[in-house]
């Protein structure tokens, strides 16, 4: 019979570990995304790292179904012939056929399989294919959404590959078929409409209806039971987009999504629980030694200072030693990611650290992708300046050396008066009168092809900040994503935030969140929200997120003008913070990566398939999840030495320990590092067993497991 449980996330550690027999020899998993090899958004990096888990867990078994995009698979793709016989029969039918699918190895971690599908090669079935879908499904695709036209021809052909593999097989097959987002969940639809031996499981990462509500500005979370969803659809012209992407979570034999904020969001607008919440991870790099991480800070941090002296000469009139690195990164959707609260927040730190005479800056960087044309010249000239400053600083010092030297060499202490003589004084003059400006530093490194309309620099025109010197919030508007080729800012985004000290991110609208993610990975504080599926996940299993370095905005259960007054004092905080305790944070905001490695969240994917392996083959596959005996909590606790800020930390964060905080403790990185360790046991892989041998479930999953039955 098949079964429907809802496991939640809440205790990593409640999962007790199985016996190591694995049985999935005659399975084979399809994991299909429009992102396979071919960057789009988030969905790319969760496909991308968790590849080599699912690689080791499914071996040969394991193929990535996408788009062929041929610029993609020139630098991405290693095109081979099919290993598999059945596959490879598969493939040779459908080009025979009129399709062009093709073959090859994705050169990434875990080297899986890809099957890359032309789709516009078949657009010629289009029509047909939109017609066969609205005799079988009432939804009607409009010629000019290229976007869904793309879906349709993607699922049909989807769908093709899936039953020609299951024809092809000797044997009933047992095929796992895994569809992430409403671009390839038609395929999903159309295997349950055709009843192909296919056990599915649909992800969904957002809602599309989520999305585009929340872009416009409405209540969205206070409001979700009372929305008209089919209405809503229809007048933001998606219906069929949304018709799409329900059909998919209601056809699903397992319907995931990746945070419990998510979770809720998808049972008001697609109208069905999530089975299972499936949290996205990384692949996490450890350091033999604490110090690694640090020294990669400093090494960033250097190349970002490079960059600040020339994007600020003339200007310099601040101390770098001094200087803090804010940073917000992603899409461009200047409400639903917080760049909003972010600006006004940053007003606010402005006159908090001028009122208090801080000699502290803060430098907050915008890292979005808008429309541009070429950099801003002054931008650029501001890093010629710098160059040549360094190089004039180069020539004196060399001249200097050298009169050092021969002096030495006779025998005699040199006369320092006598040592930079009447040409080195010109050179360094004329050095200096190159870098007076007579403009402010600009905000945007970029020239703007809608400047009178973006809404980052017209929020900054209305809070004033604009990089005069008697402001102590300076910002820098980044309208690209970072390269480390570029010959304005060259680093790379990872290399970019480890040289940054906090990540700022108040998102109204973010299923999950990776950047905050990633700071987290790399040892930078952050700040996220209550209603990112990553903020939600900490404050599950932190006993106080800004202990270590991750602070929680509440977005949900207070206005925009009190998140923007707490968001300010994060930030205010924060730029009180002394060095070392900015250090020691940042070591435990290190040791929190082991929450995110996909080591461990991988294990709901593989209770995903397992459990839809189980519905779709009942009599083949057993799943069987007990009820938690105990409320054990996978929970880190406090920490017990040097407090996180000047402030108490328990006032950032609604779960709080009672104890005070004591500036005097004495602080043991080792040891504090050697307790928080034993809150989190060794990554371990979930077994699954054929029904006559079951696998059975965790006794500790907490208090979130609940059995339903359909």
């Amino acid at each position: 019979m098949p079964l429907a449980r809802s496991l939640s996330v809440t205790s990593l550690s409640g999962l007790e570990e199985w016996d190591e027999e694995f049985d999935l020899e005659d399975a084979v998993l399809f994991e299909i995304a429009w992102e396979v090899a071919n960057k789009v958004g988030g969905i790319y990096t969760v496909i991308q790292t968790k590849a080599r888990l699912t690689s080791e867990e499914w071996g040969e078994n394991y193929f990535l179904v996408g788009p062929y995009v041929e610029s993609n698979v020139r630098t991405q793709v290693e095109l081979i012939e099919p290993t598999n016989p059945v596959l490879k029969r598969t493939i040779d039918k459908m080009n025979a056929s009129g399709c062009k699918v093709y073959f090859g190895r994705w050169l990434i971690e875990g080297s899986p399989y890809v099957i890359l599908i032309d789709v516009a090669f078949t657009a010629w079935s289009l029509d047909t294919w939109k017609s066969e879908l609205w005799d079988l499904c009432d939804i009607g695709v409009p010629w000019f959404d290229r976007e869904a036209n793309d879906a349709v021809l993607f699922g049909f052909l989807t769908v093709w590959l899936l039953g020609e593999y299951a024809a092809q097989c000797d044997e009933p097959p047992h095929i796992v078929a895994h569809f992430h987002e409403w671009l390839a969940g038609l395929g999903l639809v159309l295997c349950r409409q055709r009843q192909l031996p296919v056990a599915t499981v649909f992800t969904t990462h957002a809602t599309l209806l989520g999305r585009y509500l929340c872009a416009g500005n409405v209540d969205f979370y206070n409001k979700l039971a009372d929305f008209n969803v089919e209405k809503e659809a229809g007048d933001r012209q998606i219906y069929h987009r949304y018709c799409l992407e329900r059909a998919a979570a209601h056809c699903a034999h397992v319907f995931t999504t990746v945070s419990q904020i998510t979770a809720i969001e998808a049972e008001h607008l697609l109208k069905r629980k999530p089975d299972i919440v499936t949290p996205n991870g990384l692949n996490v790099k450890k350091f033999s030694a604490v110090h690694e991480f640090q020294n990669l800070h400093a090494q960033s941090k250097n190349r970002i200072q490079e960059f600040v002296r020339g994007h600020f000469y003339g200007h310099m009139d601040f101390n770098l030693d001094k200087c803090l690195f804010l940073f917000i990164a992603g899409r461009y959707e200047f409400s639903n990611k917080g760049a909003d609260i972010f600006l006004e927040a940053l007003a606010r730190l402005n006159y908090l650290l001028r009122v208090n005479h801080s000699d502290v800056t803060v430098i907050a960087f915008f890292i979005m992708p808008a429309r541009t044309n070429n950099f801003n010249v002054e931008t650029l000239k501001g890093q010629a300046v710098r160059k040549q400053l360094w190089d004039t600083a180069q020539t004196v010092k060399e001249r200097f050396g050298k009169k050092l030297y021969e002096s030495l060499l006779v025998g005699q202490l040199p006369d320092v008066s006598k040592m930079l003589d009447k040409e080195d004084f010109t050179i360094m003059k004329r050095a200096i009168f190159a870098t007076q400006r007579q403009c402010q530093p600009p905000v945007c490194t970029h020239n703007m092809l809608e400047d009178s309309s973006d809404p980052i620099l017209n929020c900054v025109r209305r809070i004033g900040l604009f990089n005069s010197s008697s402001d102590r919030v300076k910002i820098i508007f980044h309208p690209e994503f970072l390269s480390s080729t570029s010959p304005l800012l060259p680093m790379d985004y990872e290399e970019f935030v480890r040289g940054c000290h906090l990540g700022v991110f108040p998102s109204y609208y973010e299923p999950w969140g990776y950047t905050p993610a990633e700071c987290t990975v790399m040892g930078i504080p952050s700040i996220s929200t209550n209603l990112s599926g990553f903020g939600c996940f900490m404050e599950e299993h932190i006993a106080d997120p800004s202990a270590y370095g991750i602070y929680i905005l509440d977005r949900r259960f207070r206005g925009v003008d009190e998140s923007c007054n707490q968001l300010t004092s994060f930030l205010f905080q924060f730029c009180k913070q002394s060095r070392r305790q900015r250090i020691i944070q940042r070591n435990r905001t290190e040791r929190l990566s082991d929450l995110l490695d996909w080591r461990y969240l991988g294990r709901y994917y593989i209770s995903a398939r397992h459990m839809a392996l189980a519905k779709a083959f009942p009599d083949t596959f057993m799943y069987e999840l007990q009820e938690p005996t105990s409320a054990s909590g996978f929970r880190y606790p406090r920490p017990a030495s040097v407090p996180p800020s000047p402030a108490l930390s328990r006032h950032s964060s609604p779960h709080h320990s009672e104890a005070e905080d004591n500036d005097d403790e004495r602080y043991d990185e080792d040891l504090e590092a050697e307790k928080d360790r034993v809150n989190i046991r060794q990554p371990y892989t979930l077994p699954f067993k054929n029904k006559s041998s079951a696998v059975h479930g965790a006794n500790g999953i907490t208090d979130g497991v609940t059995s339903e039955k359909n």
